[in-house]
């Protein structure tokens, strides 16, 4: 259920950032989103303890912030001014990958089964399915903005499971938006919109920043913790294909076989490389959530 939800959810932002980057510069749109997102978060994040535990760690807390929230939307946002967003969602489809980069760089090679790496090139030639071969963008640099937002997303999760899980994940994820949004704030404030953006720029934002931030990054630990940051990022496979379906009802795109049969192997790769081992083995324990499944 947690990752059939997140793969609607952030499958649905494309659209939305696609909409509010036409009145809003890529700085502005992060710190309204990071700010509301934040406003909601932040009483269920200052509890006592929570406090005292990122304290403890605040600074992979905020490296946390800048590779999952800062970098990443203000790229994300950058890029999406020049390329589709099913063309975004075809480049971010590579995280899962980078995640296993990451892992067994960092000795954790239980995730290279070749199950798990069968179910992410099949869940690749998914996505390359669904959303075609059309690289071209206007500008050469969105390009590598996107690989920032890839690398980004992929060491999001590994240092969260390495290095934050004594911190409740809702002090997390409010701590780092709060430190987002004041960041942002002076770069915000010289981009600044000259009026008072259309009423779907602003529907837009509260979609963004409730939805697809608030609730989704509370739904992303819980998955992180019942499956672990390698599989869990398999997602990015699932979202393209949600921008892809919106587009078809939304924006009345056409629909072709080559999506339909890329939605089928998406799902059929995330399926095949989120599964577990059928071998009994021993239960977790928190040691082992921290260093053997940690990225």
């Amino acid at each position: 259920m947690l990752f059939a939800a997140m793969s609607l959810i952030w499958g649905i932002p494309y659209l939305f950032i696609r909409i509010a980057v036409g009145e809003l510069s890529p700085v502005a749109l992060v710190f309204f989103r990071t700010g509301l997102a934040a406003v909601i978060l932040l009483p269920f994040a200052l509890s006592a303890h929570g406090l005292r535990a990122a304290i403890a760690r605040w600074l992979p807390l905020l490296v946390f912030a800048a590779v999952e929230i800062a970098l990443p939307w203000f790229f994300l946002a950058s890029a999406e001014q020049h390329i589709s967003s099913a063309l975004a969602g075809l480049l971010l489809s590579a995280v899962p990958l980078v995640g296993v980069v990451i892992a067994t760089a960092t000795g954790n090679r239980e995730h290279l089964r070749l199950a798990t790496l069968g179910g992410l090139l099949i869940g690749l030639l998914g996505v390359v399915l669904i959303v075609g071969f059309d690289l071209r963008a206007s500008q050469p640099i969105a390009l590598l903005e996107m690989a920032g937002v890839v690398v980004g997303y992929a060491l999001g999760p590994a240092i969260l499971a390495r290095f934050l899980t004594g911190v409740p994940s809702v002090t997390v994820n409010g701590l780092a938006l709060a430190i987002c949004c004041v960041a942002y704030a002076p770069l915000a404030a010289l981009r600044w919109p000259g009026s008072v953006p259309s009423v779907a720029v602003l529907a837009s934002i509260v979609v963004l920043a409730v939805v697809c931030t608030a609730l989704a990054f509370l739904l992303f630990f819980a998955l992180i913790q019942e499956i672990g940051p390698v599989r869990a990022l398999v997602i990015t496979y699932v979202n393209p294909a949600v921008a892809a379906v919106l587009g078809v009802v939304v924006l009345h795109e056409s629909f072709s076989p080559g999506m339909a049969a890329g939605f089928a192997l998406v799902l059929a790769g995330s399926v095949l490389a989120t599964r577990r081992r059928k071998v009994a083995e021993p239960s977790r324990s928190v040691s082992e959530a921290r260093a053997g499944e940690a990225v």
